[in-house]
């Protein structure tokens, strides 16, 4: 049996039942790393002693009685969280050296739910980023051809889930850093609600855009998941104190009179032909389980990527100014302090993270803070404003995921606004702070994977999830795997 092809539920289900112990799931996992990560770049580190060690305690777990569903289970997380004593770099020189001396909170409630945590997971750096090309070290690729991206930021999850490198991976969505490289790589990915989810630990990027989430290979996997590391946490100042819905158990019920708003604004000329007929194939099937399409419209929708970078990098400018060469790893020699700065600076970040902080910078800038950063502000709350009046007339939002599927390596690194684009039907969602799920929904010609992405009322995140499982469980698209 090969368990690394399994599921976390499926997994779960013979760990559980002592057919296999974790410490086999482990080592087969580990040596599936080792045969395929030079090739995929899917993890920076891997932390093949320690998987072990948890591995160990987890059959002990096992066999007292005293297990979740993730129990024994190998798991990865982006290289964006901190975790105890294991090297957590951002996908950044600056950060190289930095070994965090806790763990995030993410990382921690995983531990405690008995996962088996095998290494950090490639990704842009800093989270800046749609194809993992921005990473410092190497990029990652899509296991269906390793000629393309997998997406990204969170592009190294995508592509270890994808690969079965990982039974699941978290990742972060700040414009779309879940969902998009979800749809790339063929498998599923959630961005619960702001607030849902804790980001202590968890290296800022863009503090009211930021939130972790689950990559997984289905839906349920999904819901356990997010089941594990949702909650309220009063180390973040934006966790909300609601309780956690048990998510795998609200997936069945079907969709029948669910009301699936369908936006004009997310259909739009230019985009894949393909990727196209896919989601209307898509929409027709929940049609056929009983759901009720209803047209809507989203009118700001085209003001968001100039919002989103906007709002995003003036957050960097601010966020990452603290990586300054004294606190944490990279530190040029120079012949004082504010040379010091300068020199481990321009040293220590890549292109794209230098552009986003000069933009962010000028954007809050004295004299141009209210046209830039204020505006941006403004038309963000028009957004949230289309969305929570949409919601009056529906349940779930469908959309494309991505316009286009997985491009060529190094197509678009030359022209910034064009990969920027490729969030266009993904950012709208972090800017209003609401959930949303991307699924497989089909293939182009040429074995691309091509995602659906459903859009959820704040804090619904189990109606998206159960619209998500009935679709899954018809269509039957999710099940192929790349050949490697």
């Amino acid at each position: 049996m090969d368990l690394t092809s399994l599921t976390v539920h499926e997994l779960s289900g013979l760990l559980q039942k002592r057919e296999v112990s974790s410490v086999e799931a482990a080592q087969a996992y580990l040596n599936r790393i080792a045969s395929l990560n030079a090739r995929l770049g899917a993890y920076i580190t891997v932390t093949a002693d320690e998987a072990i060690e948890a591995a160990k305690e987890a059959d002990k777990r096992l066999l007292s009685g005293a297990s979740s569903p993730l129990t024994g289970v190998p798991v990865s997380v982006k290289d964006i969280f901190c975790t105890a004593g294991v090297k957590t770099t951002c996908a950044s020189k600056i950060l190289e050296r930095f070994i965090p001396v806790y763990d995030a909170a993410v990382v921690a409630r995983l531990k405690d739910a008995g996962a088996v945590i095998l290494g950090k997971n490639n990704m842009d750096e800093f989270a800046m980023g749609s194809s993992t090309e921005n990473s410092a070290f190497f990029p990652a690729r899509n296991p269906w051809d390793l000629q393309r991206v997998p997406g990204g930021s969170s592009g190294g999850s995508a592509s270890a889930v994808a690969a079965d490198l990982s039974a699941a991976s978290v990742g972060t969505d700040t414009g779309g850093s879940i969902r998009q490289p979800a749809s790339c790589c063929g498998v599923v990915g959630l961005k619960p609600t702001y607030g849902r989810v804790s980001r202590y630990g968890m290296i800022a990027f863009a503090s009211s855009l930021d939130q972790a989430g689950p990559i997984t290979k289905d839906v349920t996997d999904a819901a356990i998941m997010l089941k594990a590391i949702a909650g309220f946490d009063p180390l973040d100042s934006t966790s909300v104190d609601l309780s956690v819905p048990d998510f795998p158990c609200l997936l069945s019920g079907g969709v029948k009179g669910l009301r699936l708003g369908i936006p004009k604004e997310y259909f739009i000329e230019g985009m894949d032909s393909q990727v196209s007929a896919s989601v209307n194939d898509a929409l027709d099937c929940l049609k056929k389980e009983g759901a009720l399409i209803v047209p809507i419209t989203l009118p700001h929708t085209e003001y968001a990527v100039s919002v989103y970078y906007l709002l995003a990098t003036a957050e960097a400018s601010s966020n990452l100014a603290r990586f300054d060469g004294v606190k944490y790893g990279l530190r040029v020699g120079a012949a004082n302090l504010i040379d010091m700065y300068k020199k481990s600076r321009a040293a220590g970040f890549g292109a794209e993270v230098k552009r986003r902080i000069m933009l962010g910078t000028y954007a809050l800038s004295a004299g141009y803070y209210d046209a830039y950063y204020k505006k941006a502000s403004e038309v963000r709350a028009l957004i949230k404003r289309d969305f929570d009046e949409a919601f009056k007339v529906c349940d779930v939002i469908a959309t494309p995921t991505c316009p286009t599927p997985a491009f060529k390596l190094g197509e678009k690194t030359q022209d910034p606004l064009t990969m920027y684009l490729s969030d266009i039907f993904t950012i709208s969602c972090n800017l209003a702070g609401i959930p949303g799920i991307s699924m497989p929904c089909g293939f182009t010609k040429g074995k691309l994977p091509i995602g659906l992405q459903l859009l959820g009322r704040p804090f619904d995140e189990a109606t998206i999830l159960r619209a998500a499982y009935t679709f899954e469980r018809t269509a039957g698209i999710g099940k192929e795997k790349p050949a490697l």
